[in-house]
């Protein structure tokens, strides 16, 4: 059976949905352990939330981390991450993805190598190069591993470089719902359909100045909201941007950030969570997000929410 120390940890559920006078029938049910208490356990799924009694669980135990995700996951989640960060210029190289968007993001502006380029690998990489260079703009390719690992096995013996690795993490709504403490004593999460002036401020404040390219990505998808929080005194101490795209109805969450002076009071997770119920009422079950995995900080406030790596990605450069 399970026990408090299995909260935040995978599980596998089997309970009895009914008795026929031939035999007892039993549901499995996989998932995130979100709460137990004396008389029932929650479980976040894919399908969404699933509160069990305890007097119907026949048997529950904790079970190992999901494995390596399939590839037609990782490119699903790409191309949707594509679509919510979506770069003015695009071009397709079989089914590999080149975009550019005046250097604005590294995201936005390299080659996305999932699937097959239709063509050999060293003749990819030329193309790429050459696209790039008509473009006026330094050759990158993004390379999700596990899956793209002889892209940058070629990439390495033309002595491409690689930036800092950035885990592509995910978690399922009711989990990260369930992860948000109700703080009353916080300032409200607001959300709008439209970025303010101090909104477009204060991510300038971290990704530099944004030309139009960037507000043309930022407000680009149809379903998007922005996300601000107001301090009593009326500054905007927090800000983030959601966005729920492909046929899997992924919410990307990015900008995420909160003022020096009004960090470590529990802010960013009630973002958040905001933006998770806002996902979670137009239809999402899922959450994505990118970080990179050298910033220990933020690795560990989405870990508290219940997010872990579905895949990485190396943004590689041309010498």
């Amino acid at each position: 059976m399970l026990r408090r120390q299995d909260v935040g940890h995978r599980v596998v559920v089997r309970r009895i949905v009914g008795v026929s006078p031939e035999r007892t029938l039993y549901s499995d049910a996989l998932g995130e352990l979100v709460d137990l208490t004396e008389t029932d356990l929650t479980i976040a799924t894919e399908k969404g939330t699933l509160r069990v009694p305890l007097e119907e669980v026949h048997r529950a135990k904790r079970v190992p981390a999901a494995r390596r995700p399939p590839a037609a996951g990782v490119i699903a989640l790409e191309l949707a991450a594509n679509a919510a960060w979506p770069a003015p210029i695009q071009s397709r190289l079989g089914s590999w993805l080149l975009r550019a968007a005046g250097n604005w993001t590294g995201r936005a502006n390299s080659a996305l190598a999932v699937g097959d380029p239709d063509r050999t690998l060293e003749a990819a990489i030329d193309a790429v190069v050459a696209w790039y260079q008509a473009h006026g703009q330094q050759p990158l390719i993004n390379a999700p591993m596990p899956l793209a690992a002889p892209v940058n096995a070629a990439l390495d013996e033309r002595g491409w470089t690689a930036r800092p690795l950035t885990l592509v993490q995910t978690a399922v709504l009711p989990a990260v719902l369930a992860a948000v403490p109700p703080r009353g004593d916080l300032p409200p999460v607001e959300l709008a359909d439209a970025p303010s002036d101090d909104w477009f401020a204060m991510v300038a404040e971290h990704k530099g100045a944004l030309p139009p390219t960037a507000v043309r990505i930022l407000t680009g998808v149809p379903e998007a909201v922005f996300a601000q929080v107001h301090d009593a005194d009326g500054s905007l101490i927090a800000v983030a941007r959601g966005a729920i795209t492909g046929p899997d109805r992924w919410l990307g969450i990015s900008l995420l950030q909160t003022a020096p002076a009004a960090r470590r009071r529990g802010i960013a997770q009630q973002v958040v969570g905001g933006l998770a119920q806002w996902a979670t009422q137009h239809g999402s079950t899922r959450a994505y997000l990118q970080v990179e995995e050298r910033n220990t900080a933020a690795v560990s406030l989405y870990g508290g929410l219940r997010f872990g790596t579905h895949h990485t990605y190396l943004t590689r450069e041309a010498p």
